[in-house]
């Protein structure tokens, strides 16, 4: 494997160092102005929805490029590239794949100029991370379809405008991949109410969505009816492609050097005490490791292979390491640790205890660890199911 990057690539990178430098102020300095100049900046550089195709807004920038967009946007802990991951991530890729002209038209442009924000309603009541499960029911009545049931754990739904909702509209099926229609429906329509979950640590990112007798307009169906399983899967295998969450990782685990040196351990400087010393570098291994499995993610895409189940390693492997930095450093803080913002004694600003208390953001989004351990296993490793 050729780690070396091209001239051309390397003079991106510079190209991004500089606009970062130019353009992303220390975030004591940043006015309630600064987010929207941010956004508008970016997206004039072409750098929302960089690998999209210019005939759709994007950038039309290679696999690299745009790795190392990411990566440097990670490194320094700049603000998204959009208002909405999932809209960029998920729903964008989906319309440019499966969508009408006049779907590409109306939702597209909005997407990438950060005008709207979408959630996802896929997870459901008693059927966790099986999502070929779902009972939320859709029936065609003319040129609506009349929608009822309920999602749970939808990430972003308290403030998102559209929800990209997977529904079933056939039960008598074979298989149940089969008899899933996707629909894009406003979050403003009569009939769907939106009730916040509130975790641990006090926010409110996930809900429950319910559907009664809700009316979605056949134009807004994303794909032929029952082909929902098809566009999801494909919506989902942007998720995990790139090696972008590995780099915040990295940036995280700086953050956490800095924790370690200016804390004590019985009195003695942290940064000297042999345990500490040996989680930290256990801890960059694993991001290290992460990394070249992104990279391999990385490889396969420049060659035009497809991704697949191999992804849920990094998945697996991220979920139980942010538990454990997460958990070091609150130990590391004592009993100032757990002291969330607005105490005095909060240890950086008690975000250590709230990424610690938020902990199934990250475990349960995406699926669980045990699905993903069932998908290595028999995706990969070739274990019977029984």
């Amino acid at each position: 494997m050729d780690f070396d990057y091209t001239p051309e690539e390397q003079a991106f990178r510079e190209e991004v160092r500089t606009f970062l430098k130019d353009n992303l102020p220390p975030k004591e300095a940043r006015d309630p102005g600064f987010l929207k100049t941010w956004l508008e900046r970016v997206r004039e550089k072409g750098w929302v929805g960089f690998s999209w195709p210019k005939e759709f807004g994007g950038g039309s920038g290679g696999l690299i490029e745009q790795a190392i967009l990411r990566e440097e946007m990670a490194l320094a802990k700049a603000p998204p590239l959009g208002t909405s991951f999932m809209g960029l991530a998920w729903v964008g890729p989906g319309i440019m794949q499966y969508g009408t002209q006049e779907q590409k038209q109306r939702f597209i442009p909005d997407i990438l100029d950060s005008k709207v924000t979408w959630c996802t309603g896929y997870s459901e009541p008693n059927h966790g991370s099986d999502l070929a499960a779902i009972q939320c029911k859709a029936v065609r009545d003319g040129d609506h379809y009349v929608v009822n049931g309920q999602k749970i754990w939808t990430t972003g739904a308290p403030f998102s405008q559209w929800i990209i909702l997977l529904v079933r509209t056939d039960f008598d099926v074979e298989v149940k991949h089969q008899g899933i229609t996707c629909l894009l429906v406003p979050m403003d329509a009569p009939g769907l109410e939106v009730r916040p979950i509130e975790n641990m640590a006090g926010d409110r990112h996930f809900a429950e969505v319910f559907f009664t007798d809700v009316k979605v307009p056949v134009e807004n169906r994303l794909g032929d009816e029952g082909d929902g399983w098809k566009v999801t899967v494909s919506a989902l295998a942007n998720e995990r492609s790139s090696i972008g969450e590995v780099t915040q990782m990295f940036a995280k685990l700086d953050t956490l050097k800095g924790l370690v040196r200016n804390s004590k351990k019985q009195g003695r400087p942290a940064s000297e005490d042999p345990k500490v010393r040996r989680q930290i570098a256990q801890f960059e291994a694993k991001i290290a490791a992460m990394k070249y499995n992104g990279l391999r993610y990385l490889t396969k895409q420049i060659k035009g292979e497809p991704l697949s189940s191999e992804t849920s390693v990094n998945k697996l492997h991220r979920a139980s390491l942010e538990i454990e930095m997460d958990d070091f450093a609150v130990e590391l803080g004592g009993t100032a640790g757990v002291a969330l913002a607005g105490s005095e004694e909060a240890v950086d600003e008690g975000s250590w205890a709230k990424s610690s208390l938020s902990w199934p953001n990250v475990v349960i989004g995406g699926g669980t660890p045990n699905i993903q351990r069932n998908i290595i296993a028999e995706r990969i490793l070739g274990q019977p199911k029984d």
